[in-house]
């Protein structure tokens, strides 16, 4: 397996999956996945990401008021983002949003549909944030861009016809950003974020954790998941995994207290026992849990 250059990782084995008590949906993903094996022998970021919006095509994009793109400045440099519109007068709550796909994957256009639904069903302005990707920019490069989209989120919401109302939302990966800009917002004294709003979101890669005991190889394996946290992190699963329960070069020590954290829903699949995360919030087991605290 190499972490460097055109190859990502070694495909994951879907052939063996088993897929009894999944949801059909699911199932259908995983089925879909197994297929996809079969035809690409090996996986690599730029492959894995062309895939990714190929798959986006084609799907129900409902109108908003207006959609502009625009960058504004990163710890990176320009930084792209998305900015919805709903329908009505402003000034509107404004939600930052953060995509899913492994900290590998995902863009503007990836989730560009999930985000005009969200701008419609929410009333909300929505900026999605196009952050910095693995494995050409390992950790914290994405942590980094998500605190900056934040922090400028917060400093334009009367430029965005906003309240002053602010929630950072995000799935998979992008719930992990979400969490860790809500972790640093407190640590650092700053923005006010009213909600977090973290869809099956990727807070913690212990393999000893139960969910990874009993839930391993129907969609990733621990051997998936190892390689995917060394391509992201620059490093082997270690204290430096971007998490919001270990991210000492982002978030200090005391972000694993829930006190001052904004109000926050997580929806999960499969999830733990119930127990606090990072986050203060809880997680029960259920084919669907959706919490809030």
């Amino acid at each position: 397996m190499t972490t460097t250059g055109a190859f990502l990782c070694a495909p994951a084995d879907y052939t063996g999956m088993d897929t009894d008590g999944l949801n059909p949906q699911a199932a259908s993903a995983a089925e879909r996945q197994r297929r996809a094996q079969q035809l690409v022998p090996f996986r690599s970021a730029r492959l894995l990401r062309v895939l990714s919006r190929l798959g986006a095509r084609g799907r129900d994009q409902p109108p908003v008021a207006e959609v502009t793109d625009r960058t504004i400045p990163g710890p990176g440099g320009e930084l792209p983002i998305r900015v919805y519109r709903p329908e009505g007068e402003t000034p509107f709550p404004t939600v930052v949003f953060f995509h899913g796909g492994g900290f590998i994957t995902g863009d503007l256009d990836t989730h560009d549909a999930l985000c005009r639904y969200l701008t419609r069903e929410s009333g909300a302005v929505v900026v999605s944030v196009d952050y910095r990707l693995a494995p050409e920019h390992p950790f914290p490069a994405a942590a980094e861009d998500a605190i900056a989209a934040t922090e400028w989120a917060a400093e334009h919401t009367r430029a965005l016809g906003g309240t002053g109302a602010l929630a950072v939302v995000g799935d998979s990966a992008g719930g992990n950003l979400a969490a860790v800009a809500a972790l640093a917002a407190r640590d650092r004294g700053g923005p006010d974020i009213d909600y977090q709003a973290l869809i099956y979101p990727g807070v913690g890669v212990d393999r000893d954790q139960e969910s990874v005991r009993e839930y391993s190889g129907l969609v990733l394996s621990e051997d998936d998941w190892s390689g995917s946290t060394s391509v992201t992190t620059g490093a082997n699963c270690t204290d430096t995994t971007p998490t919001p329960t270990r991210s000492p070069r982002v978030i200090s020590p005391a972000s694993r207290r829930p006190q001052s954290l904004p109000r926050a829903s997580i929806r999960s699949g499969m999830a733990v026992a119930p127990t606090p995360n990072a986050s203060g919030a809880t997680v029960s087991r259920s084919a669907t849990s959706n919490t809030r605290t």
